[in-house]
């Protein structure tokens, strides 16, 4: 594998706008949730092109199950067709699913449609795609912290190995479209030494052109870790 100019491994993004795009379109919001599904597609596809090891995106919050019912279940659905739908997609490009959070405790065919697309990507090695669904970091750290305590000690290492994360690289560029400049609750530890990017861009306008941008940024900074 090439090794990209801009250093960086692993990616997350904070998709935000979909709503808004649709509403200044007069569309109802589930078309702004169409569009960034197919702005998920551009990026995933774009990821690996870059030499991303890996992508994490925040698709379906904890916090999100309070958004009008008629939503909840078009998110659902369009969430079920892409996997269905790009599952060949994933074998030919060779990426690899993963799913973070407590997505287990989903609709029961969402959760066996996740479990069969994480089993049949398994063996793809070029770019991880994480997706994060009924994640919240709070959560994911209080399950770390129990399952550090029930191992024995807890320590930033133990807490560490246990994160939903634990198999892919450190958190090198967090992106958020839509002009919100905050974390909601996403890979809280993750991004402890992570570079931070805010962009206005609504999530189904952003592109290809507009992650190169981000990690050409990325590439420019001179990352301290806490030192001088």
């Amino acid at each position: 594998m090439s090794v990209s100019h801009h250093g960086a491994r692993h990616v997350a993004i904070i998709m935000d706008g979909n709503g808004r795009w649709a509403k200044k379109r007069h569309l109802p919001r589930v078309a702004g949730h169409r569009a960034g599904v197919e702005a998920v597609r551009n990026i995933v596809r774009a990821a690996g092109e870059m030499g991303l090891e890996a992508m994490t995106l925040y698709a379906f919050s904890s916090e999100n199950w309070k958004r009008p019912e008629e939503e909840v279940s078009d998110l659902m659905g369009l969430m079920k067709r892409f996997i269905l739908s790009d599952l060949d997609e994933f074998a030919a490009n060779d990426v690899r699913l993963k799913v973070i959070g407590d997505w287990r405790r989903m609709a029961p065919d969402v959760v066996s449609l996740i479990e069969g697309a994480i089993e049949r990507t398994a063996g793809n090695k070029r770019t991880t795609l994480a997706v994060a669904l009924n994640y919240g970091a709070q959560d994911e750290l209080v399950r770390a912290a129990k399952a550090a305590a029930a191992a024995g000690e807890i320590s930033a290492e133990a807490i560490e190995a246990n994160l939903d994360t634990a198999d892919l690289p450190p958190l090198d560029l967090l992106i958020r479209t839509s002009g919100e400049v905050r974390l909601s609750n996403f890979l809280l530890w993750q991004s402890a030494y992570a570079e931070l990017y805010f962009t206005d861009c609504l999530w189904p306008d952003f592109r290809p052109a507009d992650l190169q941008a981000a990690l050409d940024h990325f590439a420019r900074r001179e990352r301290r870790y806490g030192g001088l």
